[in-house]
């Protein structure tokens, strides 16, 4: 995260000077396509919850594997972002090429210099991550997810939505991340502890709202990659329009609640699971004050801007998965079925 974050945060400013991305292309986008598979399409569904709020520019994420083959309308002022760790993602590629063929700019978040994408994007964001061995991504996501929230900020200040002190606080709140993650590592132990309680689960529900929803979605794809554990991910308000019938005596609810204008929201459902007997575990900010009845375990996280949580709470979910693997006597870095570079359909 550091050298991703040092490869365009020069004096306290970001510059896309090396990405080839102009103020003037900024002002120009009025409409982000954000094309993925996996956990690339989870860093698009985060990121468009951040552009949108900061930058206020309409952000579809769509799966890459769809994408190519739909016949939507395209904006032809807009920009198509790719997000692909080996840049050598077939359905990815394949996307890039129709979007570049329809006339639209297409930008590249990869981490593989001169990969297929990379040669072929109009501009390209390097996330400098350094060779990942494990199949399931850890590192090359939250560098993907820095490099989204970077350009989420550098937009809204081009367009002059938020102001230079909002800008400076941005800028350093990404600059914490890396020591708030070392912070999370060092209380590893306690979380090796708890992940035992999943070893022995059929199902595993991840629950959240707003950004928390989107990191749900990774901590419940890590949890299956590796351990092999059925896991959902919901959006928590939609428990009550059908999820919440799947929840028993036991069952693991894994929980966040780290954006402050929907906590009681997130609160609310959770005492509606806890009340059927869900053993759940609530990820909240260091500062927010837990009713101790509605959790099983609380785990606090540092506090930092709503809008960049999620990288503690991501590092959280890799160790639960990491760990449940670990005790089931599985290896978590070659699962089963799983290639690191998908690079036919």
């Amino acid at each position: 995260i550091r050298d991703t974050l040092n490869s365009v945060v020069k004096d306290g400013v970001i510059d896309f000077t090396d990405i080839d991305i102009t103020e003037e292309e900024i002002k120009k986008y009025s409409q982000i396509y954000i094309v993925a598979c996996g956990s690339a399409w989870h860093v698009g569904v985060e990121a468009q919850y951040v552009i949108e709020e900061l930058a206020q520019i309409p952000v579809r994420v769509e799966l890459a594997s769809e994408f190519r083959y739909r016949e939507m309308p395209l904006v032809k002022d807009g920009l198509v972002i790719v997000i692909s760790q080996s840049g050598e993602t077939a359905d990815t590629l394949a996307a890039m090429r129709m979007a570049k063929d329809k006339g639209l700019a297409t930008l590249a978040v990869v981490n593989v210099i001169g990969s297929s994408i990379a040669r072929e994007a109009d501009k390209v964001f390097y996330t400098l991550a350094g060779p990942e061995i494990s199949v399931a991504t850890t590192k090359g996501y939250s560098a993907q997810l820095v490099a989204l929230d970077c350009i989420a900020v550098q937009f809204a200040k081009v367009k002059g939505l938020i102001t230079d002190e909002q800008y400076s606080y941005y800028i350093s709140e990404l600059q914490t991340i890396p020591e708030k993650i070392e912070k999370i590592l060092q209380d590893k132990e306690r979380i090796q502890w708890f992940a035992a309680k999943y070893a022995n689960a059929h199902d595993v529900f991840f629950v959240g709202r707003g950004v928390d929803y989107a990191v749900c979605l990774e901590g419940s794809l890590k949890l299956k990659e590796i351990s092999y554990i059925h896991s959902e991910a919901y959006a928590a308000g939609e428990l009550k329009h059908g999820t919440i019938a799947l929840i028993s005596e036991g069952v693991p609810v894994i929980a966040v609640a780290t954006q402050k204008h929907v906590y009681s929201k997130v609160i609310s459902n959770i005492r509606e699971v806890k009340a059927r007997g869900a053993y759940v575990t609530l990820l909240t900010r260091e500062k927010e004050i837990t009713d101790p009845s509605i959790c099983d375990v609380h785990i606090s996280l540092p506090d930092i801007a709503d809008e960049f949580a999620i990288f503690e709470a991501v590092v959280i979910f890799q160790l639960i998965a990491y760990y449940t693997s670990v005790g089931k006597g599985l290896n978590p870095d070659q699962p089963r079925n799983l290639a690191k570079s998908v690079t036919v359909e």
